[in-house]
């Protein structure tokens, strides 16, 4: 701007519209409201809807398309392979739909994806050869509906500019200048675009941090950041190598374990912030104790440095690790929120309401139209909605058209006049939407539907969160309509304007932000965020790194490149904590540390174990599974060398090493008794003193002559009978 260029000729693109509007407000406090307003502003999808809705003539869609969530895309996928005769358990949807998406942002079309021997050899070694047609036939039922789902929006948009020379040309005249962020998060969808509206004027500013790039399951290309020199002449790079975030140990752990890497570009991260206490590296006796640790480590640092829940997160690899934090705070009143559960959109109550809207604004969405058809039910029932769909796929028209030629179709008077009064209902909301704002429509639409007395009626607590939940969407839309109105560049009033932008809403702009509550949240889910005081579970081999995911270096290498986001969540402290035993889909398994453990630079950790209960006279132990950086204490009750963790009331016990006998062999113990002997891997010689649980997985009580009693899984562990 400074150096004169026409803010209506920047595009600027980032991810989420949380970042947009940071983006927006930044700008807006340098140049003044009026003229930030002028600059193409957004994400990825919401620009390029905005523009797919000017030129949707071109590529046969309807101006107010439906953009399909997820969920949308996935129940098109389960209708279309129910209509293939095929077998939904072996076709799931989520696979099917990954597919499909992987195969979008690769600018790969149904009939490429067909005619691509490498995509059906996958295919057939998977024993699914249909995705390629159920490819086509989910493309065509979208395209029917008048929807586009989130890929297509990329997908569409490259089609646009690669298939229609003069859209091409009038949206390289008028992005002279385009600006993305977070480029190492681009998929192959998104760099050829930006390559093509580039291409007049190659003035293409990138900012990005290759170390960050964690996303290839959603077909990110950390290429695009590594090869960008290569992409564009006269490239020049700005290292941006100062971090305002992070303590200096916290800094220097993060830029040794990224070392590691070898495609990256090289950088020297530094910071003027103190350096900060060292790095707790904490060991716990199993997932449980984790827990137990983190929360009461919270409840100290509350205490001891006036924390406020809100200044702590939890982060983990999987999603299915929260359940050991969760239980652990609730029992000390700890108030949490997981991120990355079930958004609000996405339930029920708040789909079906949309559902209506959606219809009134593009009566073609199918999908739509099935939810709402007979809710609240007014007597359509499976039957006659089968019929629907059925006419509408023999005449190729739309369920919808069906609907409203009802008396062709030969339905009973009964129903015939429920479903003309159906069409009226919508008919009448469609004749209001040029004469409201999308709160008046939506609440017309909760008087004349009966939703809205419906949740009220019902009376239970469910049905009472349910009625509270569309009084937050009410609210929510309300809050839309009375936003001050930013002429041209932010969305007007209307209900299509509203239902694109919840629609493009992601996980990360789901969120209260000011609520005192700690953050649980997978590491993808946390990148882009900060907090004074972070926790990162389950460092263990197969855990993180994950199993799936270290069969290449490529992917070990984005595996650290998680591990690197996570380090540099923090601000002030953090803590790694990691399990010697841990359940995972059922069974109780023992771990190893993950291997980035050893990365980590010695001089900047502060070593603790935590776990154990005392309780009815049973203690937890140690597994012997340490590296020889960790000493090996006797069985012996003496104080520990190391500093104790925080919070830790009881002692910690390290067992004995056992070498076990040169003729180790494990024995069959379906039959194993009470008051026999057995010799255990890791745990030495001990007597079976009880026997429990299910026959087809029983659980042995074995006393051990050095290490305690421990209750053994049969089914898993190796012994071996002595006697």
């Amino acid at each position: 701007m400074a150096s004169g260029v026409d803010a209506f000729q920047i595009l600027a693109l980032t991810f989420t519209n949380k970042a947009a509007a940071e983006m927006k407000e930044r700008v807006t406090h340098i140049l003044g409201n009026n003229e930030a307003r002028n600059l193409y502003i957004g994400t990825f999808h919401s620009v390029f809807a905005r523009i797919l809705r000017a030129e949707a003539d071109k590529l046969g869609y309807p101006r107010n398309f439906t953009i399909y969530d997820t969920d949308d895309a996935k129940s098109v996928v389960k209708t279309v392979v129910k209509e293939m005769n095929l077998d939904d358990k072996h076709y799931k949807a989520n696979t099917v739909y990954n597919r499909i998406s992987g195969a979008k942002n690769s600018l790969i079309t149904p009939e490429e994806y067909i005619n691509d021997y490498g995509l059906q050899q996958e295919d057939m070694r998977a024993n699914r050869p249909l995705i390629g047609q159920i490819y086509t036939a989910y493309c065509n039922r979208c395209y029917k509906n008048g929807a586009m789902d989130f890929d297509d929006l990329l997908l569409k948009f490259y089609q646009l500019l690669n298939t229609h020379p003069e859209s091409l040309s009038k949206y390289q005249r008028k992005f002279k200048y385009i600006m993305i962020d977070e480029y190492q998060d681009t998929n192959t969808s998104q760099y050829q675009i930006i390559k093509l509206l580039g291409a007049m004027h190659e003035n293409v500013a990138v900012v990005g941090d290759d170390a960050q790039s964690i996303y290839s399951f959603r077909g990110a290309t950390i290429e695009n950041i590594l090869q960008f020199q290569k992409d564009y002449d006269e490239v020049k790079v700005v290292m941006l190598e100062q971090n305002y975030r992070s303590s200096q140990n916290i800094l220097h752990v993060a830029n040794q374990v990224i070392a590691n890497n070898k495609g990256q570009i090289p950088k020297k991260l530094w910071t003027s912030n103190n350096e900060g206490e060292k790095i707790k590296l904490v060991r716990t006796a199993t997932d449980n104790d984790e827990g137990k640790y983190v929360a009461d480590a919270i409840q100290e640092q509350k205490l001891r440095n006036h924390y406020r829940n809100s200044d702590f997160a939890i982060l983990y690899r999987t999603n299915a690790q929260s359940r050991s934090f969760e239980e652990s705070l609730r029992r000390m009143n700890i108030a949490y929120r997981i991120y990355g559960g079930i958004s609000f959109y996405q339930r029920k109550e708040i789909k079906d309401f949309l559902s209506y809207l959606r219809v009134i604004l593009n009566p073609g969405d199918e999908e739509a139209l099935k939810r709402i058809i007979n809710y609240p039910a007014r007597g359509i029932g499976k039957t006659s909605i089968e019929k629907a769909i059925l006419f509408a796929n023999q005449q190729n028209i739309s369920m919808w058209n069906v609907l409203e030629r009802a008396a062709e179709f030969g339905y009973k008077a009964s129903t015939l006049e429920i479903i003309t009064n159906f069409v009226i209902m919508i008919k009448m909301f469609q004749s209001e939407l040029q004469k409201k704002n999308a709160y008046d429509l939506a609440i017309l639409v909760g008087k004349q539907t009966g939703i809205v007395k419906d949740l009220f009626n019902d009376k239970t607590t469910e049905g009472l969160a349910r009625y509270e939940n569309l009084q937050e969407l009410l609210n929510s839309i309300k809050e839309f309509t009375e936003t001050p109105t930013e002429d041209g560049e932010l969305l007007d009033k209307s209900l299509g304007s509203y239902l694109q932008q919840i629609t493009l809403l992601t996980d990360a702009d789901d969120d209260k932000g000011d609520s005192d509550v700690v953050k649980l949240m997978t590491i993808h889910a946390a990148k882009g965020l900060e907090f004074p005081v972070v926790f990162v579970g389950g460092l263990e081999e197969t855990l993180f790194p994950n199993a799936m995911a270290i069969n290449t270096r490529e992917e070990l290498e984005e595996e650290r490149r998680l591990f690197y986001v996570a380090i540099t969540r923090a601000k002030n402290r953090l803590w790694l904590t990691y399990s010697n035993n841990r359940y995972r889909f059922g069974n109780l398994t023992q771990n190893e540390p993950s291997r980035f453990i050893d990365e980590l630079p010695e001089e900047r950790l502060d070593k603790s174990f935590a776990g154990g209960n005392m309780r009815n006279n049973q203690t937890n132990h140690w597994n012997a599974f340490d590296k020889p950086k960790y000493p090996v204490y006797n069985q012996k009750r003496e104080p520990q060398p190391e500093k104790q963790a925080y919070l830790v009331s009881t002692p910690v016990i390290k067992i004995k090493e056992h070498i076990p006998s040169p003729d180790f062999a494990p024995s069959d113990t379906s039959n194993l008794q009470t008051g026999q002997k057995i010799e255990h891997q890791k745990f030495g010689f001990g007597e079976v003193i009880k026997m429990e649980g299910a026959a087809h997985n029983p659980v042995a009580t074995v006393k051990f002559e050095y290490n305690g009693e421990k209750k053994i899984m049969l089914n898993y562990a190796k012994l071996r009978i002595v006697e």
